[in-house]
């Protein structure tokens, strides 16, 4: 599983020019699922996710989480995090789950973090989708949890 967080101040996801999920402060994350993934990493990502600190306590080191700070999730699927771009000018797809995977992985993820955490927001699984955020920082960091077992 592979997760692009970024520190936001607020973010939205649109689609069909309607707002399905926002947020203010917080992450927004952008998730995918690779091939080989289970729910075991769905949970681990999440798990990093929730405890990652990336704000600021009262010294101004990033020391704290969203978890301690309260603030949203935003959890935005996006398979084109899988892509291989080692080769040509155009991505292949391949180490992408299949879409009935990602799928099943990305609810999964939503169930969860909806049982841990208090705001939880999310895009639309295959939806053509308009996000829109304000990096706070900014700050970005690309997390990624291998299948036990993984040869990558």
């Amino acid at each position: 599983m592979i997760g692009l967080l970024q520190r936001v101040s607020e973010a939205a996801v649109r689609v069909d020019g309607q707002t399905v999920g926002a947020i203010g402060p917080g992450l927004m994350v952008l998730v995918c699922a690779e091939k080989g993934d289970t729910e075991r990493e769905a949970d681990l990502l999440l798990t990093k996710l929730l405890g990652y600190r990336v704000f600021s306590d009262e010294a101004g080191k990033m020391n704290r989480s969203v978890t301690d700070t309260g603030g949203g999730l935003l959890l935005v699927p996006q398979f084109t995090l899988a892509a291989d771009t080692k080769s040509g000018t155009r991505p292949s797809f391949s180490p992408a789950a299949a879409p009935e995977d990602g799928r099943r992985l990305f609810e999964h993820a939503v169930r969860q973090a909806r049982e841990r955490h208090g705001i939880v927001e999310t895009g639309v699984f295959g939806a053509d989708m308009k996000v829109s955020l304000i990096n706070d920082g900014p700050v970005t960091f690309w997390l990624r949890i291998d299948p036990v077992g993984a040869a990558r």
